[in-house]
């Protein structure tokens, strides 16, 4: 079967589950597609934004809409690696150790405030997230497949926290921000005075159906012009004068993956220029260092961002 006509019969799936998300987030069609986006190319999400929003409402509803188990862990200063991947425990009955899995065991996490714990409990998710797999007492657990992190941070408070350093940036696919609803939108939650938007999220996709999906976003095609265009932003990364560490080849092929699962979102077998366009501040501005960021402090996101569409305006879009 041909790869358009295959993707032509996901296309109702696909409606479904960005029509059951945006039932929950509504007026945030965005950051809707952002997540559904970094869904579909098995990446995971950062969502940098000011509390009371709707990061866990996001996080809910993209787990009840593909029947996703979904875990959320608050992280703080005294969370401890175990208490995510799980620990062994003496079962006297057994009279053996038993391994309690933590809450990455899970088709969604939702990792909130993920710069409040430390480094040593931030980094026992690196695993996780590049290899969908776990270390714990010489065993290595796969992970459920899907699995899909969200992590929040407030892009306001840094007392007490600890900035993500770039090689945990890296694993993020895409890093969105929700904001505030549209007034009318906003207007009516308070009249409604319903908090929990994401309750009545049906699945219209099980997690096997979702890896096939998945699957999918491979078979669309990027052609030798869209691909030099991103290598053309990529390389522009690297010699602005903006940016002290430019995008690397893993970020380049993040664009590249992310770019496909836009286009089957959208129902397309095929990449346009649009699709690496609208992606590449999500994808590359927390991939970058600024020219002026000092170590060891939070990149400036709005500064990072701005340079990252400079670059993108200055690359000739291929006709």
């Amino acid at each position: 079967m041909a790869v358009a006509t295959r993707i032509a019969q996901e296309l109702p799936a696909l409606q479904a589950l960005r029509q059951a998300v945006s039932g929950a987030l509504e007026g945030k069609q965005e950051a809707v597609e952002l997540a559904l986006v970094c869904l579909l190319a098995r990446g995971h999400l950062l969502i940098e934004d000011v509390p009371g929003v709707g990061k866990t409402t996001l996080a809910r509803a993209v787990a009840k809409s593909v029947g996703g188990e979904l875990r959320r862990l608050q992280f703080t200063s005294d969370l401890l690696p175990s208490d995510v991947l799980g620990v062994s425990v003496y079962d006297q009955r057994r009279g053996e150790f038993v391994l309690r899995q933590g809450p990455v065991f899970a088709n969604v996490l939702l990792a909130d405030e993920i710069n409040r714990a430390s480094p040593r409990t931030q980094s026992a998710l690196l695993e996780a997230m590049n290899e969908g797999q776990v270390s714990l007492d010489g065993q290595t657990l796969p992970l459920p497949d899907p699995f899909f992190v969200i992590a929040t941070q407030n892009p306001q408070d840094f007392a007490g926290t600890f900035p993500l350093p770039e090689s945990q940036l890296d694993r993020f696919l895409l890093r969105v921000r929700i904001g505030y609803p549209p007034a009318q939108v906003e207007m009516r939650l308070v009249l409604d005075g319903q908090t929990d938007t994401a309750r009545d999220v049906s699945a219209v996709v099980d997690p096997a159906r979702l890896v096939a999906l998945q699957r999918e976003v491979e078979r669309v095609t990027v052609d030798g012009s869209l691909a030099n265009y991103l290598h053309a932003i990529i390389l522009a990364t690297r010699a602005s004068p903006l940016l002290s560490l430019g995008a690397s080849t893993r970020a380049a092929m993040a664009l590249g993956h992310a770019a496909r699962a836009r286009a089957l979102l959208r129902g397309r077998h095929y990449c346009v220029a649009d699709d690496i366009q609208d992606l590449a501040v999500p994808v590359l501005a927390h991939r970058v260092r600024l020219a002026t960021q000092a170590d060891g402090f939070m990149p400036a996101r709005d500064e990072a961002e701005a340079a990252i569409r400079d670059i993108v305006s200055r690359i000739p879009v291929p006709l």
